[in-house]
């Protein structure tokens, strides 16, 4: 994966996760399906929220 691999509203899911918000509470902020961040991660291929963060953590694409 190479920098730029997030979309704006992805990244925004992201950073709500690192808030500590729940699926439900980002699909509801943001009014998108609770399926959006299983989606990206998928894209991803990463399995769990934590795993993900990390990854993006890694590769520049999110700070904390």
């Amino acid at each position: 994966m190479s920098k730029g691999i997030l979309t704006a509203r992805e990244r925004e899911v992201f950073e709500l996760l690192i808030l500590n918000k729940s699926t439900k509470e980002i699909s509801t902020y943001l009014g998108i399906s609770e399926n959006h961040i299983s989606n990206v991660m998928q894209k991803m291929n990463v399995k769990g929220r934590s795993g993900a963060i990390i990854e993006l953590l890694k590769l520049g694409e999110i700070n904390l």
